[in-house]
């Protein structure tokens, strides 16, 4: 048996391992338990449409945390960005939609959706924005209604775009690519 100890004298290991003895015990309801530890909801398959791919990611997604970024067009500043993505936010929250939206750089915003099942209506609702250049879910990137002419390619996967960027990269320069070290040294 643990030798008794004084209260006073528990550090924090000690506190952890106490807590851990108390919520053993503890009926914590599904709801309250952290996402990972939930099970997943169950899928209804006659709701899939097979000529539809994303009907399926709407389903395995329903209920978790996704997240989505944001660009917006022109060449705005951190604080136009931050403005534009507010009335967007606000919007999405009058038509109930929980978003959470971090500005990540002068034109990109991330959106985090507590139920990724409205992820879709969401993208729609981001694509018809005049001051939207694209939206990336799920690693499909949709051009916005403010993307210009070069960026309307639709559906385009941005690791493609960086991989076929690289292979052109290589190409150009007849470098060789291989996991040796060599003796000569490349300009960058």
């Amino acid at each position: 048996p643990p030798k008794k100890k004084d209260i006073r004298d528990y550090n924090d290991a000690d506190m952890a391992r106490l807590l851990e003895q108390w919520e053993k015990d503890d009926d914590i309801e599904e709801g309250d338990l952290p996402e990972h530890k939930r099970p997943p909801a169950p899928i209804d398959f006659s709701k899939i449409d097979p000529g539809k791919p994303e009907s399926i990611l709407k389903l395995t997604k329903k209920g978790k945390t996704l997240m989505m970024f944001v660009t917006v067009s022109g060449n705005p500043t951190e604080k136009e960005t931050e403005e534009i993505t507010s009335l967007w936010q606000g919007s999405l929250f009058n038509a109930n939609y929980d978003v959470q939206r971090f500005i990540v750089g002068s034109n990109r915003a991330i959106f985090m959706l507590r139920d990724g099942g409205y992820a879709w209506e969401i993208k729609d609702f981001l694509i018809n924005q005049e001051r939207c250049a694209d939206v990336t879910l799920e690693g499909q990137v949709y051009p916005g209604k403010g993307a210009d002419g070069s960026e309307k390619v639709k559906n385009k996967t941005k690791p493609e775009k960086a991989k076929k960027k690289k292979d052109a990269e290589k190409k150009s320069n007849g470098v060789k690519e291989d996991n040796r070290a060599t003796n000569q040294r490349e300009e960058l």
